[in-house]
């Protein structure tokens, strides 16, 4: 059975059978998806991370499957039942929906028509009927089922109660499902009308129609949730006549026997009564399921783009969280996260005190020698901002800002995290520190917050949940591992993703720390309670240790090859210590480039992709791989939504990708829009294929409207 499993994911991924043999036996030992695209790329055949995932989801699907499958042969064959036909069908079934349609005829059933026709002994008569085979006449053969007593008082009621039975057969059976299904997925139109006369976000939807074939996934989901919230009623129209025909010829062997007229009506009574309602339940439900498979995708994608935005290090941060009532909260923090100072200016209506808050925040500015404002896109960020580049003119020293999503933040401030790591700090002014943070450190902080909340997705409160936390909490392990933690620095949060650690070692690693000073070497690890041998092999390659008693612990070079790392360096005349002196560093990397990997891989006696990582490593130790990204766009003055003109060229950072476009900040107070038909020249099946979040992206302005402030962006420049 494995062997089927892995033919049918190899298929499904493109990838050798071989390839999914080995990671299967990988996943099998317990090892973690970010240590196998890591440090096993020999075994995988360099399968990515994104691979492994698909394939550790389709395993997990296709294992609960066979499991299923000898679970529904077992009951069928209780029933005495089983027979080789139905074992071989059962065998060949790879769609869980259309197993249980297997299952369906031999499923215990509640009180039906038919159970009840059961009940009262006309099995015998609905078999006559279905087979056709009888010369009799059908009113002969029906009045030998004549029961008072059963409750079967004519010819009718006999043949009534035979027909209910029929028509529960033919909705039970699997081959008719599978192909009324297949009719629908191919010509099936779905619609919607408006439940109400008032504007909504559903207003193109309030007299609309798509086939389904052609329906992208963020349609689907907004339909669904119009629907849920009572704006549209929605209708799927069925090729009917087409799947009313396929059923005829089935079941009916000749148009003029005597039981042509009883089995038509006994077809149609189950497609309305029985196969309608449930086949249209089943297709919206694949329609939503897949719906909802692209939008965990597309948020996964916008997740991990936005946790792995570049950090802007060395610089002391104010973080600016905007509000009108409560006032503008401020929090000034140092270049290693740690709170300097805290405060509150009122430079938004109703008060107003422009110039109270100039004062006190000049004064935090040239206090703690401010290099950066992180301003909180909530409410009131735009007269906020505009405040602040007022302000800044009227200081010497070179300050910027930086619009900072502050997705999540309140949700943050206000939870047990935040309150274990403030415990002093009013919850209010908590966000101001969150948004400072993000700033500096996008995946330290956002690792904090649950990952759908932090504002990239599309319906992403309307997915599964529990598929969008499993997709998500993925996404987050890799961006995490592909990064590497410093373990002396390290929150719980942050280290509670690093492969083979989990929330209870992440605390006990920080105890660790608190009771005995900074970690010198990874091995140190082994210490700790509860982490150990297995898990120490997972996390050790992404623990990153400066200033330690091992240069090649601020690599991601895994202690399995320290040895190879040492041999490679010693080959060309260096130390491991070398690696430390600048100028050493540049020869080493001079003579790596000479290296052919896979004769010197022959001689080390090690992989040749493994050897490759080790070099690159090597060659630039201590690399945050967030470097080579775009940096935030940066500002000191403000655009105004009334300044933008058609035609308008701007640079914009992207803040969200969806199925039909992306947003991007052009620093006005609203995202404009680029449709997909506006990001290139020529043709664009998915907007992901252009751009990511955190891109830094040319946009021009072909679309202003002014009462709904929207504008539209064209990135054909």
């Amino acid at each position: 059975m494995s062997h089927k499993i892995y033919k049918k994911i190899a298929e499904e991924l493109q990838i050798g059978e071989s390839q999914v043999e080995n990671t299967v036996n990988l996943i099998d030992e317990g090892n973690t998806i970010p240590f196998i695209a890591r440090y096993r790329k020999e075994v995988t055949g360099n399968l990515s991370d994104e691979i492994l995932r698909e394939l550790d989801e389709r395993l997990k699907y296709l294992r609960n499957l066979e499991t299923r499958k000898e679970e529904i042969g077992r009951l069928i064959d209780e029933q005495g039942k089983l027979t080789d036909e139905l074992t071989l069908k059962i065998a060949s079934t790879m769609i869980l929906s259309e197993l249980e349609d297997i299952y369906r005829p031999f499923k215990p059933k509640k009180r039906t028509r038919a159970t009840i026709a059961k009940e009262k002994g006309l099995e015998p008569l609905s078999n006559v009927l279905y087979l056709q085979h009888e010369k009799k006449d059908i009113f002969e053969m029906a009045r030998q089922y004549i029961n008072e007593e059963k409750g079967v008082n004519s010819e009718e009621e006999a043949i009534n109660g035979a027909l209910d039975i029929i028509a529960e057969n033919i909705a039970d059976n699997s081959d008719y499902r599978k192909k009324i299904k297949s009719f629908c997925f191919r010509e099936a139109v779905i619609s919607s009308k408006a439940t109400k006369e008032e504007k909504s976000t559903y207003e193109m939807y309030y007299d609309y129609s798509e086939p389904i074939l052609k329906m992208p996934s963020h349609r689907i989901l907004a339909i669904n949730r119009g629907e849920k919230e009572e704006f549209l009623k929605v209708k799927l129209d069925k090729p009917e006549e087409k799947i009313m025909d396929y059923l005829k010829k089935q079941i009916i062997q000749d148009y003029k026997s005597q039981f042509a007229e009883l089995l038509e009506r006994a077809i149609i009574d189950s497609y309305k009564r029985l196969i309608e309602p449930s086949i249209e339940r089943e297709i919206r439900s694949d329609l939503t399921e897949k719906a909802e498979e692209q939008a965990i995708k597309v948020f996964g994608k916008n997740a991990k783009q936005l946790l792995l935005q570049p950090p802007i290090k060395n610089r002391t941060v104010m973080g600016f969280d905007p509000a009108y009532r409560t006032g503008c909260k401020i929090a000034v923090i140092d270049k290693t996260g740690k709170v300097l100072a805290t405060s509150t200016v009122y430079p938004t209506e109703p008060q107003k005190d422009v110039e109270g808050a100039k004062t006190v925040l000049k004064d935090l500015i040239k206090k703690y020698r401010v290099n950066m404002i992180a301003i909180g896109n909530g409410t009131a960020s735009r007269e906020s901002e505009i405040f602040v580049s007022d302000m800044l003119k009227e200081i010497d020293d070179e300050i910027y800002y930086a619009i900072v999503s502050e997705a999540g933040a309140s949700v943050y401030s206000a939870s047990k995290l935040a309150t274990e790591e403030y415990p002093d700090i009013n919850v209010s002014l908590r966000g101001a520190i969150s948004i400072a943070r993000r700033l500096q450190d996008p995946l330290s902080e956002l690792v904090k917050i649950d990952p759908k909340s932090i504002g990239v997705g599309q319906y992403q409160h309307d997915v599964n949940q529990k598929r969008l936390n499993e997709s998500l909490t993925g996404v987050v392990e890799d961006a995490v591992n592909s990064v590497g933690v410093d373990i002396n620095t390290a929150t719980p949060s942050l280290l509670s993703y690093v492969s083979g650690i989990n929330g209870t070692i992440a605390k006990n690693i920080v105890k660790y720390r608190d009771e005995n000073g900074e970690l010198t070497q990874r091995k140190e690890l082994l210490k700790v309670p509860k982490l150990g041998p297995a898990a120490f092999k997972q996390c050790a390659g992404f623990i990153r240790i400066f200033d330690g008693k091992n240069p090649l612990e601020v690599t991601s070079v895994h202690p399995e090859s320290y040895e190879i790392a040492e041999q490679l360096l010693t080959k060309f005349g260096y130390s491991v210590e070398n690696l430390l002196d600048k100028e050493k560093l540049e020869e080493i990397k001079n003579s790596f480039q000479q290296v052919n990997v896979e004769k010197t891989a022959e001689e080390l006696q090690v992989g040749s992709l493994t050897l490759k990582d080790i070099i690159e490593e090597l060659s630039k130790p201590g690399r945050d791989p967030r470097e080579d990204l775009p940096k935030p766009v940066l500002r000191s003055d403000v655009l105004k939504f009334e300044d933008l003109q058609q035609g308008m060229e701007l640079t914009g950072t992207v803040r969200n990708v969806i199925d039909f476009g992306a947003f991007v900040d052009i620093g006005v107070k609203y995202d404009g829009l680029v449709h997909i038909s506006e990001m290139a020249d020529k043709y664009v099946r998915n907007p992901s294929e252009v751009v990511s979040v955190g891109d830094i992206v040319k946009v021009r302005v072909i679309g202003i409207d002014q009462e709904k402030h929207k504008v539209s962006l064209s990135m054909k420049i």
